[in-house]
């Protein structure tokens, strides 16, 4: 009788154990009825240089940017679903809670579903998961092979090297970054701008795994022995891959990443992260019929960012050799750049993914050295590496380059011409996709279109309290907008220009500051950042 009452409480126990366990969940909203915010007012929830970046590139800020409803976010704790993260694009937040709680929800009136997206709690302690450690690969290594294959020698020569180019980095963990000497001239120079671990809810990046480390340094380190590509750049640092699990919450954890380096202004997203199958097998993908770019979350994440502007570079993947054998999401986004592995002879290396995609596109898009890779490993010292995660920041290094040369074409038309002159571009297919791209070529390629510029600002910066604007082609209808960096009007002019080329407009009444100002016709589009003194 005694061990059945032991046996009956362990029983009971365990099944409190469960009614109490806590897991994460993904909570989506029906609506953004009565937010407190306006696209109106995006200075109340996107950063002067998101802005800018939006009305340099004529694109729109609607209500798919705006924050989730605060009030909505309030019911969910208030219910016992403590809320970490919120998702504008896709208008959810992540809870930690437990299954009763999670079901519960479903019956509040703004709940749309919730979506559970991995087992266990880690949100909420900010505790530290243990180093991985890995065998280091030895000395010091010339990086010249890697650069020089997309033309990276030519463009430093030119003294492009990233400077004022915004990148956020999305990966596993920085361990040793914030250390090892190769880094240490963005530490000095305030080039790392923001941090956040989305696996822990913390700020502190600089642990866990050794590969975002490496994917950072074939971007950004720099030292007597070693030579990033885009040096100079500014840098993001997100956590959002867990290497100890897969789960679907790393694709919503790169989705807050990827909010985050929007609101910041970032120029472009780098991702050595891809995502197929899942430890709960309830969680994959099909790869014959979800990878069109709109059904993985990340990849539905990563269309977002491009249609705001931003250029996004992603590995293709490392299943070349498994049954897997195709691209991982985000690789499947159309206008996304993915990137394969060639080795140092320019030969595509097996593990490499390749394409198409589930609705026929061409993929990889282009091609970098993706095998022994120089890096910097989390000690300092140099080592090696292989994989298309090692290929794709030789891309992004190349993007930010040339966004700097060309500050004044759309970024994701640089993008676009990265894969359009790349070296197999008039024969792409599905195992190299459009080739291994150079430098020079893009280059030729953009100041091509550079006398197409139609309409021009002057002077700038202007004392005089006037700047004129002047159109190559008169006889055209023309809205000129003026714009403060919370991206209010200040000013709009409609104006036919005939005799009266150029158009002079008076500033006079705002203060000294930086202004933005955008040009439209029915055929032009043009934005220039402003300085009145």
């Amino acid at each position: 009788m005694e061990r059945c009452k032991t046996i009956l409480f362990a029983l009971l126990f365990a099944g409190c154990l469960s009614a109490s366990a806590q897991n994460r969940y993904v909570v989506y909203f029906t609506d953004k009825n009565s937010s407190t915010f306006s696209i109106s007012e995006p200075g109340k929830f996107l950063s002067p240089r998101s802005i800018s970046r939006r009305l340099k590139q004529n694109i729109d800020i609607t209500a798919e940017d705006l924050p989730v409803n605060r009030n909505y976010v309030q019911q969910l704790n208030t219910a016992g679903a403590q809320v970490f993260f919120t998702s504008r694009w896709l208008n959810c937040a992540l809870v930690q809670t437990t299954s009763d709680v999670a079901t519960s929800l479903n019956g509040l009136p703004f709940v749309a579903r919730v979506e559970y997206v991995a087992p266990g709690s880690k949100l909420s302690s900010g505790r530290t998961k243990s180093n991985k450690k890995r065998k280091q690969s030895g000395g010091a290594a010339a990086t010249k092979r890697q650069l020089e294959m997309v033309g990276i020698d030519e463009m430093q020569d030119d003294d492009e090297y990233g400077e004022g180019v915004f990148i956020a980095i999305l990966d596993g963990g920085f361990l040793g970054a914030d250390t090892a000497p190769a880094f240490q001239h963005l530490f000095n120079d305030k080039k790392i701008t923001d941090v956040h671990d989305f696996v822990f809810n913390t700020k502190n990046v600089y642990r866990y795994d050794e590969h975002g480390t490496e994917v950072f340094s074939v971007i950004g380190a720099n030292s007597e022995t070693f030579t990033g590509g885009a040096y100079e750049a500014t840098f993001q640092l997100y956590v959002t891959e867990d290497d100890a699990s897969e789960y679907r919450i790393e694709e919503y954890n790169w989705t807050f990443a990827a909010e985050r380096a929007d609101s910041l202004g970032v120029d472009v997203i780098h991702t050595s992260l891809g995502y197929s199958e899942f430890d709960d097998s309830s969680m994959d993908y099909n790869k014959n019929v979800d990878l069109t770019g709109k059904v993985a979350i990340v990849s539905k994440a990563a269309a977002a960012a491009l249609a705001r502007g931003i250029v996004v570079v992603c590995s293709a993947g490392n299943e070349g050799n498994n049954s897997w054998g195709v691209i991982t999401p985000p690789a499947d986004v159309d206008g996304i750049i993915s990137v394969g592995a060639v080795s140092s002879q320019s030969l595509r290396v097996n593990f490499s993914s390749f394409g198409p995609t589930s609705d026929n596109r061409y993929k990889p898009d282009v091609m970098a050295m993706g095998s022994g890779v120089s890096v910097i490993k989390p000690s300092g010292a140099n080592g090696f590496a292989s994989g298309t995660s090692l290929a794709a920041p030789i891309i992004t290094s190349l993007v930010a380059g040339l966004i700097q040369r060309f500050p004044d074409i759309d970024p994701n038309i640089i993008a676009k011409q990265v894969i359009a002159t790349a070296s197999q571009a008039d024969h792409p297919d599905n195992l190299m996709g459009f080739g291994i791209p150079n430098y020079y070529a893009i280059k030729s390629s953009l100041e091509g279109m550079l006398p197409l510029e139609e309409i021009a600002v002057y002077p700038n910066p202007t004392d005089t309290g006037k700047f004129s604007v002047r159109f190559k082609q008169p006889g055209v209808q023309a809205t000129i907008t003026v714009y403060d960096l919370h991206g209010r009007i200040l000013s709009t002019h409609t104006v036919t220009v005939k005799g009266n080329n150029p158009i002079e407009i008076d500033v006079a009444d705002l203060p000294a500051s930086s202004y933005l100002v955008k040009v439209k016709t029915s055929d032009n589009f043009k934005a220039f950042r402003l300085v009145k003194l």
